[in-house]
């Protein structure tokens, strides 16, 4: 079955347009550093440099399903939210346990520090967001 203009679910509304704008952010963020990274010093830290490419990746499928819209879309993003979630748990309690294991810093070291934490905020918050939008699509207001 597909969506039409009418039926999309509107992901891009309220507290939506500025989830898309700070995982735009973060996009540009995670993938000019991983390019970086990955251009000059990728032989000191792959590990590290691999996952912030990997990071990169979530923010820009994420920032685009959001951007989309529609129920797949919703479903989607809700499913790479918590994956980022996962990966922002388990790479920032590696770094936390192991840090030799992370000779240069990720984007998901130790929980997002190096960027305010919004990288442990952001999928909890998306997460959020995108239960919500489930809601109001399947109750529309009166």
């Amino acid at each position: 079955m597909t969506e039409t203009a009418e039926s999309k679910t509107r992901l891009v509304q309220g507290p939506g347009l500025l989830l898309v704008w700070v995982y735009g952010v973060m996009s540009v963020g995670a993938v000019s550093r991983s390019v970086f990274q990955i251009a000059t010093d990728y032989d000191a830290a792959p590990l590290a440099h691999t996952l912030s490419a990997v990071a990169a990746v979530v923010y820009a499928f994420i920032t685009y399903t959001l951007v989309r819209g529609g129920e797949r879309a919703r479903r989607a993003a809700l499913v790479c939210c918590a994956a980022e979630l996962a990966g922002v748990l388990i790479v920032g309690t590696w770094t936390v346990v192991e840090p030799s294991a992370f000779p240069d810093s990720t984007v998901w070291s130790a929980y997002g520090m190096g960027y305010i934490f919004i990288p442990v905020l952001l999928p909890v918050t998306g997460m959020l967001w995108l239960r919500r939008s489930r809601r109001d699509v399947a109750q529309p207001a009166a």
